[in-house]
């Protein structure tokens, strides 16, 4: 896990989610043979967030990109029929199903979850193209997808300097830089 995986991992926590890192979604071989790579390694979920009182999963990709011209919304506007690129469950609707059909049953198989458990795509970005924010905004609201934009993410990171002491990177550095 990195860093700014770790930050969305405590903003998540403090929302009263219970988190994963880096979860693996064991796809069949007819899985994988559907979705048309038969061979490829299990998908992983930067963060998978429970909130077992909501029956509600929150399935995570986070991108810090800022040392880098942040996420563009063309890149997730592009449709594949096969999972390509490096926002493959925003662009594949095949992949996304069949990982998400088979991230539920696992769940299930685990006792996380339940037939009804709503699974929800989220982007957490801490960059984004020379404001093209309120365009991802637009497209995931289209898509049903929700979008962490680096705005919400600086005002929960913000929120955190507020909390009692907690050794916590994030909350800690929040402190210093905030209070």
């Amino acid at each position: 896990m990195d860093h700014f995986e770790g930050i969305i991992r405590t903003l998540l926590e403090a929302d009263h989610f219970w988190v994963q890192s880096s979860f693996k979604v064991a796809l069949t071989l007819d899985e994988k043979r559907h979705i048309g790579k038969a061979t490829m390694p299990r998908p992983a979920i930067d963060l998978l967030a429970l909130n077992f009182e909501q029956n509600e999963v929150l399935v995570v990709e986070a991108k810090s990109f800022l040392d880098s011209p942040g996420v563009r919304v063309e890149d997730l506007e592009q449709q594949h029929d096969t999972a390509e690129g490096r926002y493959k469950l925003f662009t594949s609707e095949r992949y996304r199903k069949i990982v998400f059909k088979r991230l539920l049953l696992q769940l299930c198989g685990d006792g996380m979850a339940n037939a009804v458990t709503k699974l929800s795509l989220v982007l957490a970005a801490a960059k984004v193209y020379k404001g093209q924010t309120a365009a991802i905004q637009e497209l995931f609201l289209t898509k049903g997808f929700i979008f962490w934009s680096p705005e919400e993410i600086k005002a929960k990171v913000t929120s955190l300097a507020k909390r009692a002491y907690e050794d916590d990177a994030a909350i800690i550095t929040a402190k210093i830089l905030l209070r």
